[in-house]
């Protein structure tokens, strides 16, 4: 994907005001709509604000220390998201995002998540591998003033991972409201990477927000075939942010916790970064990249390099998502955006240049000549012509097996695909091997109008005849309304 400038700017957006008469006494009802617009704050920010970085949750260990609890909070507060205008917001522990979760594998964790919402959520970590009972999908409700208390043995490597909820029909406004954080695992390996937290090794969950009068807005467009775009970024929760930069090389962890939007990030003078992982864990080596685009829900490990006293901005430019040129304005194909503004000190510390090698555990293809293969047609709010429903069990996987999963976008409309549980490798796009950017382990991934991805998946550890594991476009409009289903794994 080569890298390109964006567009000129235009205006944010375009407003009409429905106007529906309610029976013979001529009641008014004024509902304010939208119609999408292109969409650019290039040039237009002033980086004032130092970016939010979430507090770490420490855990308590246990006495034995066999295992650690966190406690998390969902509650609801107000938030100053721009301006001086506070916002109603959900949150983590606090009013709006959560804390970062860090924990280390081969640990025990236990996650005590309180739900004190005025509605039922779930819990969902996002890229865990785990036992169905503790997975946080549909299946696992919390209902308000109740406690869920999962546990499990951390069981990958070292990887950036998230926490969100995913209640059926509803996860796309919880998460917007702001429901999510970042969830980091550690692994004992050999390699010097950036990792002081907060100083050269960076959280930035980025999400779009539509505000009206400097509050957090919930309407929705007039025709959204992927649902609310945002006008505004947050980084971390935080408006028109900047970074101040300690060492000459710092590790960006992005994560698009986006409900629809898709972002192509670069740096505003070109400047080169490498990628060192992927979804799922690290890369075997680094790979030198302009540009990475993500779609929602999926995360990409950077390291940036600056000289002392340099300045340089992370924008986002129009992503490429193979949409026609009528369906683009719909779904933010021509929109551009500055993210966040990196600052060097004066005076920087130094970090080990990244090695060559990266993964402790090599990533491989897997031989699937013999595997078998499922078919997912991803269209309108549908896969393979179903919607979701909570007591279907759409198949059943053998433990220990290894399947080629083949997904096919066969409409206009911009899809990606999310399974729970596993990791997968990409096979091919359209015949075609994947690019740098999918050559590590993914859990989400982007599937482009009219284009077939093949991916390899393996089913390890954990089994349950009752309790199901997901499948489902992470658009999470598209979600809501059904584009979702479950399978569970069994012995053999």
């Amino acid at each position: 994907m080569t890298a390109t400038r964006p567009r000129p700017i235009v205006p944010l957006r375009r407003r009409i005001a429905a106007v529906v008469l309610l029976g013979t006494a001529s009641v008014v009802a004024v509902a304010v709509v939208y119609v999408q617009a292109d969409v650019s704050t290039v040039g237009r920010l002033s980086f004032d604000n130092p970016v939010n970085i979430p507090d770490l949750a420490e855990g308590e260990p246990s006495p034995d220390g066999s295992i650690r609890t966190f406690e998390l909070d969902v509650q609801t507060g107000f938030t100053r998201l721009i301006h001086d205008t506070e916002s109603e917001t959900w949150g983590v522990n606090g009013a709006h995002l959560g804390p970062t979760i860090r924990v280390r594998r081969g640990e025990k964790v236990e996650m005590r998540v309180t739900n004190n919402l005025p509605e039922t959520t779930t819990m969902h970590w996002h890229g865990m591998h785990l036992p169905a009972y503790a997975d946080g999908g549909p299946h696992q409700p919390i209902g308000e003033g109740r406690t869920w208390s999962p546990s499990w043995i951390i069981d990958q490597p070292a990887a950036t991972l998230w926490y969100h909820p995913h209640p059926h029909g509803a996860t796309e406004r919880h998460v917007y409201r702001g429901v999510a954080g970042m969830l980091i695992i550690d692994d004992d390996i050999d390699v010097e990477l950036p990792e002081a937290y907060g100083i050269d090794d960076i959280p930035l969950i980025i999400q779009d927000i539509r505000v009206d009068n400097g509050r957090l807005s919930e309407s929705d467009p007039i025709a959204d075939p992927i649902g609310r775009l945002g006008d505004t970024i947050l980084v971390n929760g935080t408006h028109d942010p900047h970074l101040n930069i300690t060492s000459d090389r710092t590790r960006l962890r992005l994560l698009n916790a986006s409900g629809a939007r898709t972002y192509d990030f670069m740096f505003d003078d070109n400047r080169s970064f490498q990628l060192i992982g992927t979804d799922g864990g690290l890369l075997n080596q680094p790979v030198d990249l302009q540009n990475i685009q993500l779609s929602p829900g999926e995360r990409a490990e950077i390291v940036v390099e600056l000289k002392a006293g340099e300045t340089s901005v992370l924008r986002s430019v129009e992503p490429d998502l193979g949409v026609n040129r009528w369906d683009a304005r719909f779904t933010g194909a021509h929109d551009s955006f500055d993210i966040i503004e990196l600052r060097a000190a004066t005076t920087l510390s130094r970090n080990d240049p990244i090695p060559n090698r990266l993964a402790p555990e090599p990533i491989e293809q897997p031989d699937v000549d013999n595997a078998a293969i499922r078919q997912f047609e991803l269209s309108g709010i549908e896969i393979n012509g179903q919607r979701m429903d909570m007591s279907r069990i759409d198949f059943r996987i053998e433990l220990d097996t290894t399947e080629v999963w083949q997904l096919t976008n066969p409409t206009g409309t911009p899809h990606n695909f999310h399974v729970h549980d596993t990791r997968f490798t990409v096979l091919d796009i359209d015949g075609d091997p994947p690019p740098p950017t999918w050559q590590g382990w993914k859990d989400t991934i982007y599937v482009p109008p009219g284009t077939t991805v093949r991916i390899a998946v393996r089913f390890t550890d954990y089994t349950d005849p009752t309790l199901p594991y997901m499948f489902h476009c992470h658009i999470l409009r598209h979600e809501d309304q059904g584009m979702m289903g479950q399978f569970v794994v069994l012995e053999p």
